[in-house]
């Protein structure tokens, strides 16, 4: 089956529907990173204090998204990712409010955590659902799995290029605050509608043996790592876009700078289904985090939003295809019952990543400026390059171990495709 093929089969299983509300649903969470930090930085004066509220945000998602992702192994994603859409959107709205009012800085950090701590994580949680939902194809399953991961990776990339530039026109056009608005309310209604999609209970019926079985396996706690080094590629790298931004007068900018990060990103991840089989997924981490390393180091010494924007979008077309071999070695080296939690805690990772790297570099930029906020940058490639170079043989021996694929015999519990039919 060639990766053409793939997709559109993956398309007509799931359902045009389905696809779109999953990715939309998405948009909120990558949009209320870059959201927080230009709605702080800009009414306090702060890039400090605007990267610590962002960094809050994202370590309380980091704390809170695993376990949502256990508790949705063993009861659902459903009544899980419903209540989590209701109450994220409505922490978004009392943060713009918090921010607005004037409220001490201990409060307008806390607000961003409290938020952060229920935001869903509708990517991962998506990535959960594609072996239930191809089990009934057979010797296909395996390459439409890996063809849906390159996918989820490259809508994940896309929706981390539009959230952003969402942000950054909601900016220009309104203000800061209007931006996280716009991210409650898309949350309230695609967040709530990715959680009511037939698929939620296809994927909790079809594959869930109790949810038990070992998660933090050594070859797992690598990969966590890795996650955690592009998380601080991405935190740091946003920083120091919006420090450029705002000297240059035009702070909603940072949003469309860091964009073509996604950019970049998102058509290089359609185009990693398209590698040979051959070729496995702890080799292609290896290649993609020396393409990260190489492409990032420009960045120490472009001194203008144009050379950033450039350097930004060929520097993405490392990281879709290193984040997908890194979800797709979690999916074969962990239980079944477990890659939710699997999916959601390498989620954690990046966000735990974003926080430390947009927490740093926005103190060195306070001092420093953009340039110290890029070094962040490269020093989170060249923590990715040492953990890929020492543990291939690791990853290797994890990977293939993994559980084969469901028989075609084994049909899902509805009848018709889902989305495909509503």
């Amino acid at each position: 089956m060639t990766p053409l093929a793939s997709y559109r089969r993956l398309l007509s299983i799931a359902g045009p529907t389905y696809v779109l509300v999953a990715f939309v649903g998405r948009l909120p969470l990558a949009m209320s990173q870059l959201g927080t930090l230009l709605l702080v930085s800009t009414a306090t004066g702060s890039y400090g204090l605007g990267g610590l509220s962002a960094g809050a945000l994202a370590v309380a998602n980091a704390v809170g998204a695993p376990i949502a992702g256990s508790l949705a192994d063993r009861v659902g994603q459903r009544p899980v990712v419903l209540v989590q859409s209701l109450l994220g959107a409505t922490g978004l709205a009392t943060l713009v409010a918090v921010v607005g009012s004037g409220s001490a800085d201990a409060a307008i950090v806390v607000s961003a955590a409290a938020t952060g701590l229920v935001l869903p994580q509708v990517g991962p949680l998506a990535r959960v659902r594609w072996r239930p939902l191809t089990r009934s194809t057979g010797k296909h399953q395996r390459r439409l799995v890996d063809a849906a991961f390159s996918y989820e990776g490259a809508a994940d990339e896309a929706s981390f290029a539009i959230g952003p530039a969402l942000v950054g026109l909601s900016v220009a056009l309104v203000s800061p605050s209007g931006a996280l608005l716009v991210a409650a309310v898309l949350l309230a209604v695609f967040g709530s509608a990715f959680a009511l999609d037939p698929s939620a209970r296809v994927a909790h019926d079809a594959d869930h043996p109790g949810g038990g079985g070992r998660l933090l396996g050594a070859a797992f706690v690598v990969l966590v790592g890795a996650q955690v080094s592009i998380g601080m590629l991405f935190g740091a790298t946003q920083t120091g876009a919006t420090v450029l931004a705002t000297d240059a007068g035009t702070p909603g900018v940072a949003g469309l700078v860091h964009a073509t990060l996604g950019v970049g990103s998102a058509l290089a991840g359609l185009a990693t289904a398209y590698l040979p089989e051959r070729v496995g997924h702890e080799r292609r981490a290896l290649v993609a985090a020396w393409a990260l390393l190489v492409l990032a180091l420009p960045l120490l010494v472009v001194g203008s939003l144009a050379g950033t924007a450039a350097t930004v979008l060929f520097l993405g077309f490392a990281v879709a295809p290193y984040m997908i071999a890194v979800f797709s070695l979690a999916e074969r080296v962990v239980p079944a019952a477990r890659v939710g939690a699997a999916m959601t805690t390498l989620a954690s990772a990046t966000g735990l990543g974003y926080a430390l790297g947009s927490s740093v570099a926005g103190r060195l930029a306070d001092t420093s400026g953009a340039t110290a906020a890029f070094a962040v940058t490269v020093g989170a490639t060249v923590l990715a390059v040492a953990l890929m170079s020492t543990q291939q043989r690791r990853l290797r021996a994890a990977s293939a171990g993994e559980q084969p694929a469901l028989p075609a015999s084994a049909e899902p519990r509805v009848a018709a495709p889902v989305g495909g039919s509503r």
